[in-house]
C-alpha cells in the first residue's frame, strides 16, 4: 500500500544541542511526554509516572535484546585504520558488517587486529554490506570482547565511553544480537519495573536485534518504497501467552520501544478468524511500518524522540496520527526535550 505522505513530510527542526550527547545518571529521571492519541493531548510527565499510565491488567512488553561491542578497528594492509561494524553472524561461520572506507576493502582485502585476529571481505553483498570471515586464535565474540567498543549512533558526537557499555544497555537486556538499543526500554529501573508488577501489571520478553538500518533514513519520496533491512526476532511461547490473555481479558498491550511494537505486529495472527492474536515464533521481519497502517496488537506505545525522515518515527505517526505526532513533536523541541537515543521518553495512549 502506497502511502499519501512524502518523506519531506516526517521533516522537523531542531537545535543541535538538543541531542542527548550523555545519559542521565538516573534512568527514571527523564522527561516523559504523554500524549492522547485520539484527541492530541499533551501533558508534560517525568518518567518515574509512566507506571501511573497502566492499569491491572495491562501487559508490558520489553525487548530483552544486548547490544554488541560490534564496532572494531583495525589495520588495513597499508596500515591506514579501517573500521568494521558488525551486523549479525550467519550460519556459516561469516559475518555481515558494514566498514570503512567502503572503497578500500573490496573482496579479498583484510583488516588486522593487533596478533590476535585477521578480518577478510569475502563478499561485497551490497545495501552497503559486506560478508566478513575471521581467522586467527579469537573468535569474533573473543574480537569483540578484546577490541570492540559499543556503536554509538552517528548523532552522539563522542567517542564511546566505559559508561556507555552499562548504559547504553537497558536492565533486562539479556541476549546478545543488538547493534544499537532498543532505547525506550533505557528509561527503565529495577524499582519502576517492581512498581509496575505491584499494580498488577504483566510483564513479557520478546527479543528483536537491532540492525544499523534503524539509523537508515528514508531517501526516496515515497516511504513505501523504502526497503527496510531485516532484524531478526522472536516470541516465546510464554509471552505470547501474556500478550494474548491481556487481549482476550481487555487488557492493554504496551509496547516499549518501535522494536517491540514491529516484532508484535509482524506476529499478528487471526484467531479462528475472528481476533488478533501474537503468534509464538522466530525469523527475520522487514516490516515497515508507516501511515497509513491499522495496528493489530499494541494499544500503547513507550518511545523516544526519533530523527527526521527516519522509519521510526512514520510508526510514531501511522500510531498516533500524523498531525498529533508532529505537533507532540514541535512542542518537545519548543519545551527543551532532550532527544533520540540518549533523550527523553514519549508516552502514547
Amino acid at each position: 500500500m502506497g502511502s499519501h505522505y512524502r518523506a519531506s513530510d516526517f521533516d522537523f527542526e531542531y537545535p543541535r544541542e538538543a541531542v542527548a550527547q550523555h545519559p542521565l545518571a538516573d534512568r527514571g529521571a527523564s522527561r516523559m511526554l504523554e500524549l492522547e492519541k485520539e484527541s492530541g493531548t499533551v501533558r508534560h510527565r517525568r518518567f518515574r509516572d509512566f507506571p501511573t499510565l497502566l492499569e491491572a491488567g495491562d501487559v508490558l512488553v520489553v525487548n530483552a535484546s544486548r547490544v554488541i561491542p560490534a564496532r572494531l578497528t583495525g589495520q588495513r594492509e597499508s596500515g591506514g585504520d579501517a573500521e568494521i561494524l558488525l551486523v549479525h553472524s550467519e550460519p556459516d561461520g561469516t559475518w555481515l558488517a558494514m566498514v570503512h572506507p567502503g572503497g578500500k576493502l573490496k573482496e579479498g582485502r583484510t583488516v588486522r587486529f593487533g596478533d590476535d585476529a585477521v578480518a577478510e571481505v569475502v563478499e561485497v553483498v551490497g545495501g552497503g554490506l559486506r560478508r566478513i570471515s575471521f581467522s586467527g586464535r579469537l573468535s569474533a565474540e573473543q574480537i569483540m570482547r578484546r577490541h570492540g567498543v559499543v556503536p554509538l549512533p552517528p548523532y552522539i558526537e563522542r567517542p564511546a565511553e566505559p559508561e556507555d557499555r552499562e548504559r547504553y544497555q537497558t536492565v533486562f537486556a539479556d541476549v546478545d544480537g543488538s547493534v544499537a538499543a532498543p532505547t525506550a526500554g533505557l528509561h527503565f529501573t529495577a524499582e519502576i519495573l517492581e512498581e509496575l508488577k505491584s499494580r498488577g501489571v504483566r510483564i513479557a520478553e520478546l527479543l528483536l536485534h537491532v540492525g544499523p538500518g534503524t539509523f537508515k533514513p528514508v531517501e526516496v519520496d515515497d516511504p513505501a518504497k523504502h526497503r527496510m533491512h531485516a532484524e531478526w526476532y522472536a516470541i516465546s511461547e510464554a509471552a505470547a501467552v501474556e500478550v494474548n490473555t491481556a487481549l482476550a481479558r481487555g487488557g492493554r498491550v504496551w509496547a516499549v520501544g518501535t522494536t517491540v511494537a514491529r516484532a508484535l505486529e509482524t506476529a499478528a495472527t487471526k484467531s479462528q478468524g475472528v481476533s488478533w492474536n501474537v503468534a509464538p515464533g522466530f525469523g527475520w521481519t522487514d516490516l515497515f511500518i508507516y501511515p497509513p497502517h491499522t495496528f493489530k496488537i499494541v494499544d500503547a506505545l513507550l518511545t523516544n524522540f526519533h530523527l527526521p525522515r527516519s522509519t521510526l518515527l512514520m510508526l510514531v505517526a501511522a500510531f498516533a496520527g500524523y498531525e498529533h505526532t508532529m505537533a507532540a513533536y514541535r512542542e518537545a523541541v519548543a519545551r527543551q526535550y532532550r532527544l533520540f537515543s540518549y533523550g527523553d521518553a514519549m508516552a502514547i495512549r
